[in-house]
């Protein structure tokens, strides 16, 4: 049940890194921290990097704050490096919503 989430500003970017896993006990954490960037309209990446397990309930997170931050007018990108996470975003179909990135810079840049 351990999990970090810390968040910075990389060229004006909010950017969430998160670490540990993500299920229904540790989820609340992760949606108290999308929640204000994604409501306030800023550009937005969420790190998964050091995160190798993520259930349902934590999918439904990362969708909710995407359209937070579409409406918003924002943008919502993720950084997944983990080979099991990019299996379970690419069988959900979530790898054609969100825009994925191995790297936080490339995420930046991208």
């Amino acid at each position: 049940m351990n999990l970090s989430i810390n968040t910075d500003r990389l060229d004006g970017i909010a950017v969430v890194h998160v670490g540990g896993d993500l299920d229904v006990y540790t989820v609340p954490r992760l949606k108290e921290a999308l929640e204000g960037a994604a409501d306030s309209g800023e550009n937005l990446i969420l790190d998964l990097s050091q995160v190798h397990f993520i259930d349902s309930t934590a999918l439904s997170v990362l969708v909710t704050a995407y359209q937070q931050s579409q409406c918003a007018g924002g943008s919502f990108r993720l950084v997944v490096d983990d080979p099991y996470l990019l299996k379970i975003l690419c069988i959900t179909g979530f790898d054609g919503l969100f825009p994925i990135y191995s790297q936080v810079n490339e995420a930046v840049s991208g």
